[in-house]
Parts: structure tokens; C-alpha cells; sequence
């Protein structure tokens, strides 16, 4: 964890190297201070008719060494929140770097909501504990040391209350920091659990108001934000330990200091002055460790954080880009080679998603796509981009397999338009421009002419700069299909996946956009997955899918003939019914 999370340092080496140092001046100067006000009293003020001249001198090197403290913390400050702010940047960074190249495996593994916690939450926790590292956890152990290497020089006997005094506290310290650590794991879990739930909320927030759920999603936030103060206090609870340890050790410290100081100042061993300073060490050891209780506190909150952070960071994909992978795919035909797959999680045969599937869809042709729901259509489509691979046997494009490809060169062939369409703040032109940002505004009509969104779009006010709000709150959902099927044309792909996304348009918009594909992009091959038979009835092949199985493949008209499970949702269809109650 600790070599992952370093390694983001980078630029920021320097500054993290510089705070520290100025840390060490800053802790030396102050250490100094008090050695010469011990000289100022016992040999200019507690000298025989006293001496202005050592007091004037010690007085003006002590106002130097204050001055030269002050600018070194100042610098120490400065140095320590560059670096702990770039250090957080560059955590986001590689964090969403990662995120980016994950496959839908990976995607699948995390949530979204502790995705959001990880870049948000703990990466503010490291970045806190950093800051607090190179500079307050170096300037506490620092002034520790430093203080008793002072305190042995005026006395080695009190020295020794001082070695023991920070023994102690450091097994109390370290004893909360092992017994805390796992208490944080599990408060970061109720995080995770408390920003799911109100991200799910937020989002679906008109489903929960038109079924008047609103008490109900109400009562689980306050269930969940108890479970969170709940592991929260406890945490709390045992941090709090430090504090009255601390201050414990230090005012037992001063009480023994001032007892032996005493006997000491009236046996001739220790001068006013020495007991003074030792005072004044006894404050700054009781201040370092005040510090050191903080640190312990961000620390412990940091180290799971940081785990958390590393988890994402270290993540391997489990879709990689070939090295020299091929860098032109020729065109769109496919094929299926005695295709198994399974999502990897168990290892029961039983559990195959997709059994034993061959299948080949020529270049140019329409492959309609059809079964219930449960039966695996939109995993077959997803291996063909590779979102996943296979587990048994192979998927290839224009004779290659799908592995030897670039990923991105693949990946930027097959156009999908997934079942929840997406749509992200920006114009409509923004939108369009992600599935080719170099297009022009008449290849932007173009695309959505032939997804027969450019009707409507030029009812807007502003037209192709209507802004469109996230996620496309702002249009019905046959647009949002409508502006998603746009965007796919636009990356002029050798295959076009369209998975259940004219659902919400109506059949004679839904037939405009199949004519206009064998019309507008012939060449292209087109899978229509969807549950309306009248969507797929003019496909050159028909594929019914059954439990993850060819259950037949053929034309329309050779379905009717040959498969139950088609001819019976084609009637019941025809008599208006679905294809669920088929």
C-alpha cells in the first residue's frame, strides 16, 4: 500500500522533502530558546548585581532565532499544503485513470458510490495524514528528541522521567492505532453504504415520489446514517484515550520535575535557571505529543483510506490491449466459436451464462436478436467490443479474433447503444461529438436524420445548441434513444449493436430507422436486440436465445414454422399482449 501511494508523489518530491527541512530549523531554533534563557537568567539576571550586558545579548539572539523559527514554520506550512494538495491530485488522478481502463468486470466489482468515496472522502483523509507526515510527525518526534538531548544536557536525571514518560505514552499510542484501525475499515464500508443509497435516491428520485416512497427511502437514510454515527462514536470513543493519557503524563511530569527540581535548586545541583528551561521543555514535549495524538488520529483514519485508494490503484484490468495488436479491422463480419461464458463468479458449471454458442453474422447483414429476459442477449453482444471475454472457445471479427485486436481500434469499429442510454450535460452537439469529436455540424444532422431525432431537435428553441441536462433529464426517453443511436452512427462503425434501444419509440419511428440503415450504411452489420418482434422481422437471421442457449436461428418466416417459443410471442404480440406473458 504505502510503495503505491508514494509512488503518486512525482512532482511534488521536492516540496515534500523541503517542508520537512525547514520542519527541522524551525524545531532546532525553539529548542534553543529556552537553552539561552536558562544562560539570561542564571548568568545575567541571578548574577551577583546582575549583568544587562548577558541579558541584552541573549535577548537579542533569542528575538533572532524567534524570528527565523517563525519564517521556517511559515515556509514548513507552505511547502507541506503544496505537496499534500498535489499528492490528492495525483491520487484522483491515477484513481480515474484506472476506473477508466477497467473493464465491465472491474466495473461490476466496485460500486459506484464507493468509487466516489475512494477519490472523494479517502483521498482527502491521505491527504490530511500527509500534510501531518512531513510536517507535524516530523517536527513531534523531531522536538522529542531534540528536547531530551537539552533537557540531558542541564540534567541526566530528570532526562530519564522525560525517556520514560514518552515510552509510556507511545504503548498507549500505538495500542489505540491497532485497536482502532479495523473500526475505520468498517466506518469506510458504512460510508460506501450511506452514498449508495442517497446516489440510487437522488437519481431515482421521480420513481420514489410517483409510488410515495419518500417516508419509506427516509427511514432507510436514517438507518443507514445510524449505523455510520454508531461505528463512528466508537471509533471516537477509543481515540479519545489519548488526550487524557497525555495530559496525565505530562502534569505527573511537571509535578515530579518541580519535586526533584526543588531538592535539587536547595542541594546545590540545579540552578533557577535550568529548572526554568526544563519547564519550558516539559510544554513543548507535552505540545509534541498533543501532535502526535492528532497524527495518530488522521493516521489510523489514513491507513485505511489508503488501503482503499491502493485497492483501485492496483487493480489489474482483465481486458489488455494486445502489444502490435491489429490496427484495421476490414469489415463486419463475425463469428461465434463454441462460445461459453460466465461472469467468474463461482466456478459451478451450471452457472454459464452463454453455453456452447456458434453463430456467424456475414458483413452488411441484420441479426436480430431475441428471448426473455434473463437469457443472455446483451452478454453475447458485449463480447464482440470485448466489455468482456469469453471463458470458452472464441469471438472473431473479420476472421481475427477479437484479442488480437487494439483495443481501441475495436472498440472504435463497433458502435453499441446500451439498454440505459446515457446522455451527459453539455449541448446536443457536445453529445453527438463523443462518438466522433471531429465531426462537422452537417454529419451531426446527417446521423440524426437517419435516427430520426433531427425532427424534433429543430422544434427546439436553440436547436443542435439545446442543452441537454444530466443524463438527459430534459428529453423523453424515444429521444434520448433517438440522440444515442445518433451518436453511435456518427463513429461510422463496421458493427452497429443496438441492445433494446428503440424501446421507447414507436413502431412507425422504429421502421424509419431500420429503412434508413439499409439505405444510409448497407455495409455496416446491424444487431438488433429487442423484444418486439416487428423490430427484427425483416432481419436477414433471427437468433432466439433461451437460458443463455441457441434455442433456433433463422427468418422470420422459418420461425414461425420452427420455433414455439417465436411463433407464440409473435401471436401474442399480434393480439397486443407482451412478450413476458408469452
Amino acid at each position: 500500500m504505502l510503495k503505491t501511494l508514494l509512488a503518486q508523489v512525482k512532482e511534488y518530491k521536492k516540496a515534500s522533502i523541503l517542508a520537512p527541512l525547514w520542519v527541522a530549523m524551525e524545531v532546532v531554533l525553539e529548542v534553543f530558546i529556552p537553552f539561552m534563557l536558562s544562560i539570561m537568567i542564571d548568568k545575567g539576571l541571578n548574577a551577583p548585581g546582575g549583568n544587562m550586558q548577558v541579558v541584552i545579548i541573549t535577548a537579542i539572539i533569542m528575538l533572532i532565532a524567534a524570528t527565523c523559527s517563525l519564517f521556517s514554520g511559515f515556509q514548513s506550512g507552505k511547502y507541506a499544503a503544496y505537496a499534500s494538495a498535489g499528492f490528492a491530485k495525483n491520487l484522483r488522478k491515477a484513481q480515474y485513470e484506472k476506473i477508466e481502463d477497467f473493464s465491465f468486470k472491474e466495473i461490476d466489482k466496485y460500486s459506484t458510490s464507493s468509487l466516489i468515496t475512494r477519490m472523494t472522502t479517502d483521498v482527502t483523509n491521505v491527504q490530511n495524514a500527509y500534510m501531518m507526515i512531513i510536517r507535524t510527525c516530523v517536527r513531534a518526534p523531531m522536538m522529542l528528541v531534540a528536547t531530551l538531548f537539552m533537557t540531558s544536557l542541564l540534567n541526566k536525571k530528570i532526562a530519564m522521567y522525560f525517556v520514560a514518560t514518552i515510552i509510556l505514552l507511545g504503548i498507549v499510542l500505538f495500542g489505540v492505532i491497532f485497536i482502532v484501525r479495523p473500526i475505520f475499515n468498517r466506518l469506510f464500508k458504512e460510508y460506501d453504504r450511506l452514498n449508495q443509497g442517497v446516489q440510487e435516491n437522488v437519481s431515482g428520485i421521480r420513481v420514489v415520489k410517483s409510488f410515495v416512497r419518500e417516508d419509506y427511502e427516509i427511514t432507510q437514510f436514517h438507518k443507514r446514517s445510524k449505523a455510520l454515527f454508531s461505528t463512528q462514536r466508537l471509533a471516537e470513543n477509543i481515540l479519545t484515550i489519548n488526550a487524557p493519557a497525555m495530559q496525565f503524563s505530562a502534569y505527573a511530569l511537571i509535578l515530579l520535575i518541580s519535586w526533584t527540581g526543588a531538592h535539587m535548586i536547595v542541594s546545590h545541583t540545579m540552578t533557577t535557571g535550568q529548572l526554568m528551561s526544563l519547564f519550558t521543555y516539559v510544554m513543548n514535549i507535552l505540545m509534541s505529543l498533543m501532535m502526535l495524538s492528532m497524527v495518530v488520529v488522521m493516521v489510523s483514519m489514513s491507513i485505511a483510506s489508503g488501503s482503499r485508494i491502493s485497492e483501485v490503484i492496483n487493480q489489474k484490468s482483465s481486458l489488455t490491449s494486445p502489444e502490435n495488436g491489429l490496427t484495421t479491422v476490414a469489415n463486419g463480419d463475425i463469428r461465434f466459436n463454441h462460445v461459453t461464458f460466465d461472469y467468474g463468479k463461482n466456478d459451478d458449471e451450471n452457472q454459464h451464462v452463454l453455453e456452447d454458442i456458434n453463430l456467424h453474422i456475414p458483413s452488411g447483414s441484420t441479426l436480430g436478436i431475441l428471448g426473455a429476459t434473463g437469457s443472455s442477449k446483451s452478454s453475447l453482444v458485449q463480447l464482440i467490443p470485448r466489455l468482456y471475454d469469453v471463458s470458452e472457445g472464441s469471438v472473431e471479427v473479420a476472421q481475427h479474433n477479437v484479442k488480437d485486436y487494439d483495443l481501441e481500434v475495436l472498440r472504435d469499429n463497433v458502435a453499441m447503444v446500451l439498454q440505459k442510454n446515457v446522455l451527459f450535460s453539455g449541448t446536443i452537439k457536445e453529445n453527438m461529438r463523443w462518438g466522433n469529436a471531429e465531426a462537422s455540424d452537417e454529419e451531426i444532422m446527417e446521423a440524426c436524420k437517419l435516427a430520426q431525432a433531427d425532427e424534433f431537435i429543430q422544434l427546439m428553441p436553440d436547436k443542435y445548441d439545446t442543452y441537454i441536462e444530466r443524463g438527459g433529464s430534459n428529453v423523453s426517453g424515444g429521444q434520448r434513444q433517438r440522440l444515442c443511436i445518433a451518436r453511435a452512427l456518427l463513429k461510422k462503425p463496421k458493427i452497429l449493436i443496438l441492445d433494446d434501444s428503440t424501446s421507447a419509440v414507436d413502431t412507425k419511428t422504429d421502421a424509419l430507422i431500420r429503412q434508413a440503415f439499409l439505405k444510409k450504411i448497407p455495409n455496416t452489420t446491424r444487431i438488433i436486440i429487442s423484444q418486439r418482434i416487428s423490430s427484427i422481422q425483416d432481419a436477414d437471421q433471427i437468433l432466439v436465445l433461451d437460458n443463455g442457449k441457441v434455442s433456433a436461428i433463422g427468418t422470420h418466416e422459418t420461425l414461425l414454422k420452427t420455433s414455439p417459443q417465436y411463433r407464440e410471442t409473435y401471436l401474442a404480440q399480434q393480439k397486443g399482449g407482451d412478450f413476458d406473458e408469452a
